[in-house]
């Protein structure tokens, strides 16, 4: 004889009659959700994988993300609506006075002009130059080791050290300025660190010289992903190496050319060791050399005369500034995928 035992029935006065059905059951989903180990509707490795875990991993890089990016953005963007101080104390809200002041003020557009100047002229060399010096760097010739390490080699060396040289070569009594005049080339020193316009000339060339090394390897990687095979059937066709170059090598490497661009173009509106370096503290004479970011440190961060909230205005000006660049950079980017 079997004996059928019944099972207990929850009375009225139980927890899980207290709890309707459907939120029982959305509780319990949640249980599983958070408990660790396999769900019914996974397979693989996902059997013990939970919707949190990937945000588990990824939280210092969100936390670093926020608090040193997030928050000071959000701190600035704040502070250009005040008239807050570079040392701290009491900062009352201006609305957009700081903001009409920039629009009026003719040092805040002499330093956007030369910072624009700048990216107009550093960006285009920027792209092409370590490209060809890529193409000349790839092949497999003995020694050409040492010639890529020559290259890299401003990459890795100091800002300041760098400009200390480009100083001593550029003075009036300087190399370049001595040997010109030994060469009857020139009668008097060119002005390369006390004229503005010569003083931004220098900084570009110290900045093209100093990123060369580094973005030769970018197109050194992009390289080696053309075909060799489109080469040879453009060389068969009689195509010389300046055709093979720009209708081959160029389509290439078009993605990195524009990832290129980008970086070249914001690093090109943030410049401020080169100026400092070559056109002393003031930015050249009279400041006419400056950029910028040199810009917002002599306006905002000046302990006696500066205002934080105007130097915030600033910032937030060159932020537009460098997301149209970006926004226009993938606007060309979607139309070469299309």
């Amino acid at each position: 004889m079997v004996t059928q035992i019944a099972k207990p029935t929850a009375g009225p006065g139980t927890a899980s009659s207290a709890v309707p059905g459907p939120a029982r059951g959305r509780l319990r989903h949640l249980g599983r959700a958070l408990r660790p180990g396999p769900t019914g509707d996974a397979n693989g490795a996902a059997l013990y994988r939970r919707w949190w875990l990937p945000w588990l991993w990824t939280l210092p890089a969100i936390v670093c993300a926020a608090g040193f990016g997030v928050f000071p953005f959000l701190n600035t963007l704040v502070l250009s609506f005040t008239d807050a101080k570079p040392l701290g104390g009491v900062a009352h809200f201006v609305g957009l006075s700081n903001y009409t002041r920039m629009l009026g003020d003719d040092d805040f557009w002499l330093a956007t002009r030369n910072s624009l100047l700048y990216a107009l002229i550093v960006v285009p060399l920027m792209v092409l130059l370590p490209l060809l010096l890529a193409v000349l760097v790839e092949k497999q010739l003995p020694g050409i080791g040492f010639f890529r390490s020559a290259f890299y080699t401003p990459v890795i060396a100091s800002s300041v050290v760098v400009g200390l040289s480009w100083q001593w070569l550029l003075k009036d009594d300087g190399l370049i300025n001595t040997w010109l005049e030994k060469a009857h080339l020139i009668r008097d020193a060119i002005p390369f660190l006390s004229d503005s316009w010569l003083i931004l000339l220098s900084a570009m060339g110290l900045t093209l010289w100093k990123g060369l090394g580094w973005y030769m390897i970018f197109y050194l990687a992009a390289l080696g992903n053309v075909s060799k095979d489109l080469h040879e059937a453009a060389a068969m066709d009689g195509a010389g190496p300046v055709r093979r170059f720009w209708h081959v090598t160029v389509p290439g490497v078009r993605q990195t050319m524009l990832l290129v661009g980008v970086l070249t173009g914001i690093g090109s509106l943030r410049v401020f060791t080169e100026i400092y370096m070559l056109g002393s503290p003031t930015g050249g004479p009279g400041g006419q050399a400056r950029t910028l970011p040199f810009y917002i440190r002599d306006v905002g961060l000046d302990p006696l005369s500066g205002n934080a909230g105007y130097g915030a205005a600033v910032s937030v000006a060159l932020f537009v500034l460098t997301l149209g660049l970006t926004l226009l950079a993938q606007r060309l980017t979607r139309g070469d995928e299309e």
